[in-house]
């Protein structure tokens, strides 16, 4: 059951700038299938890269895994109504590809496709518009096993897996997001190692983010084509703004080589239909080549509709490392994170809220006529309930404050956002944190799962009612 009061909402200020939102402007609450489901082995479901890496030892804080995360599946109707409790418009979800195809071929599953089938009937019986993800990380465990993102026919399979979630929804569902932080699953997936499936291999990594990227552009070609109305279709990047750390040339060409392999090499080509030739060119200078074949540019260059922008924070970056070196010992460009010096969250992201502007007014400066919605921003905190499960999560209010403040003085300045949607509906499964770190604005108590909105919580529904003027 869920929990609070009135007398409880944060005290923390509005800013006014976020008064200069339009009456118009679309509000959610986001998640992500594995973080909340549960229900791993039900109604035929197959494991996911995420099943696999959790029992994979030392990989995610304490073991944890998303057996059962948040019970969402068994308690949906509780938690729309808790989202409906909020007065968004938008709940912006994600499909969880081995739910719906287990081996990541053949088939639609029909029990695992009825549960997104329910779901989204439930957020329209009260008034809440479904905003589907096709793809958050968690690919099937075969398809992995035959190559995964770096092999290019996982690109083919992820278009035929998006088709039968639109077959089944479309009549329904009108907002459409292909890929949730291709970079995450590229780089933190394949070369970082710090995420699933958890392997090590740069170029692996590079090609998973054309595959990605080829992917995005094969789903949205065939959904586009197979709709008979009008619909939105787009992708979510995460992205920070990344300046010099000071005003050498080594800060400024680190700068451009941290933007280059974070946001423009995404965005070039879905925009423009090329690679940022200084990415190519750095690329090259490290043996990486990036597999395009004839017409996947074109391919991939699908208009589109609506870009989410997933934001936490920013940073500086050096072309010298502490030591004085310009080259790590592999001969690679020193790219040297630099911190501002800010307050941080509990993940330890500094709070940096002008980054925010200064990306949506570069966004909408490097790639004009690009609609922009803001589908996760949020932070974690080191939150204690009291007794009743209610948290006063006043840091929390104050970040939420300061961003969206930091949209609406970007829209002012020229930048064309349409939304936000906050990270995360509920606390959840933090992926390699497991479950220590807590970014919702609902408290999950995870012995009983029981949900109490937080003050952060109300402050939210209580901004979205002043700027409707409701």
């Amino acid at each position: 059951m869920e929990s609070s009061t009135d007398t409880t909402a944060s005290t923390v200020g509005l800013d006014p700038a976020i008064d200069t939102l339009p009456a118009s402007f679309r509000w959610g609450v986001a998640t992500s299938a594995y973080q909340i489901e549960g229900a791993h082995e039900e109604d035929g479901r197959g494991p996911s890269i995420w099943d696999t890496y959790c029992r994979t030892p030392g990989m995610v804080h304490n073991g944890d895994n998303g057996d059962v995360a948040c019970d969402h599946y068994h308690r949906m109707p509780e938690d729309v109504a808790l989202i409906g409790s909020l007065g968004v418009d938008t709940y912006r979800f994600s499909v969880a590809w081995p739910r719906v195809q287990p081996g990541g071929k053949g088939p639609v599953n029909a029990p695992g496709m009825a549960f997104y089938d329910r779901l989204v009937d439930e957020l329209l019986a009260k008034g809440i518009d479904p905003w589907v993800t096709l793809y958050h990380w968690d690919l099937p465990q075969e398809l992995e096993d035959a190559g995964g993102w770096p092999v290019r026919d996982t690109a083919y399979r992820f278009a035929d897996y998006s088709m039968l979630v639109f077959d089944a929804l479309s009549d329904r569902v009108r907002n459409w997001t292909t890929l949730n932080e291709p970079w995450c699953s590229a780089m933190l997936g394949y070369y970082e190692g710090r995420q699933a499936p958890g392997r090590q291999d740069f170029g692996a990594a590079i090609h998973a983010v054309h595959h990605l990227l080829l992917g995005h552009g094969l789903a949205t070609q065939r959904m586009r084509e197979a709709a008979g109305e009008p619909m939105e279709f787009g992708i979510t990047l995460n992205m920070s703004h990344a300046s010099p750390a000071t005003d050498s040339a080594a800060d400024h060409d680190a700068a451009r080589r941290a933007d280059g392999l974070s946001r423009r090499i995404y965005l070039d080509p879905l925009v423009r239909g090329e690679y940022p030739a200084d990415v190519v060119a750095d690329l090259s200078a490290r043996g990486v080549e990036i597999p395009v074949e004839p017409g996947d540019l074109e391919i991939i260059k699908q208009p589109i509709d609506v870009l989410g922008v997933n934001y936490y924070s920013s940073s500086k970056f050096s072309g010298v490392d502490e030591a004085g070196n310009t080259e790590d010992a592999d001969g690679v460009p020193v790219c040297r994170e630099v911190r501002y010096g800010r307050p941080v969250t509990a993940m330890d992201w500094e709070i940096v809220p002008e980054g925010f502007t200064n990306l949506l007014v570069q966004i909408g400066e490097d790639y004009p006529g690009v609609p922009m919605v803001i589908t996760e921003n949020g932070a974690a905190f080191d939150d204690e309930a009291d007794e009743s499960g209610f948290v006063r999560d006043d840091d929390r209010t104050a970040y939420l404050d300061s961003h969206i403040a930091a949209v609406a003085k970007a829209r002012t300045a020229g930048a064309d956002v349409r939304g936000y949607f906050a990270w995360s509906l509920m606390d959840n499964f933090e992926w390699s944190y497991g479950y220590d770190k807590r970014f919702g604005l609902v408290h999950v108590d995870y012995d009983t799962q029981v949900r109490t909105l937080k003050s952060s919580a109300l402050w939210y529904r209580d901004t979205i009612r002043r700027v409707r003027g409701s």
